[in-house]
């Protein structure tokens, strides 16, 4: 579960950890009132392991990394397609009258990316994640449904989680090969 380089550990924690909060966040648009305390709680965790792990990468940016030009420019790649998915998806979305959708349709490209970037990493932690957050999004329809919530408040708590606990662990795999 673990990845090569230090640099990489902690700058996944950096990156899931920023993520994670948006995620909590997108979640505060219409959660039950109970489920407040624990998204704001779940969004300055995020944001405090994201801190350290950017301080971490940043101490370690001379060290190595799995990324060369060559991975940079495949990993360049597939987040644009990431990013005009989830947009192109998003616009139609909107276009049809179902918003609601947008969070679990961005969680189901955000999770799919994830394979891709998981290999180019060479960071088995990530390919959980994946499957983790494309189960989130493909779940969430009927969870909230059946529960009647929100749709954007089960998909960012989950995915929010899943994230929090991966920035997490990923911060500690940089902090114990450090």
């Amino acid at each position: 579960m673990i990845t090569e380089h230090v640099r990489d550990a902690a700058a996944t924690a950096f990156v899931f950890g920023f993520f994670a909060s948006s995620w909590f966040g997108w979640a505060q648009e219409a959660p039950p009132k109970p489920w407040r305390p624990v998204l704001i709680a779940g969004s300055v965790l995020s944001l405090l392991t994201a801190a350290a792990g950017g301080l971490l990468a940043w101490s370690h940016w001379s060290d190595g990394t799995a990324f060369d030009a060559d991975t940079s420019r495949t990993f360049g790649i597939v987040v644009g397609i990431e990013f005009g998915a989830a947009a192109v998806g998003a616009g139609l979305l909107a276009l049809l009258g179902r918003r609601e959708l947008t969070a679990p349709w961005v969680a189901l490209v955000v999770g799919v990316h994830l394979f891709p970037v998981a290999v180019l990493m060479d960071y088995p932690l990530i390919h959980v994640v994946a499957a983790l957050v494309t189960l989130i999004a493909v779940a969430a329809i009927p969870v909230a449904r059946a529960r009647a919530v929100a749709v954007s408040a089960v998909v960012g708590l989950g995915t929010g989680i899943v994230l929090l606990v991966a920035a997490v662990s990923s911060l500690l795999i940089a902090l114990v090969a450090y």
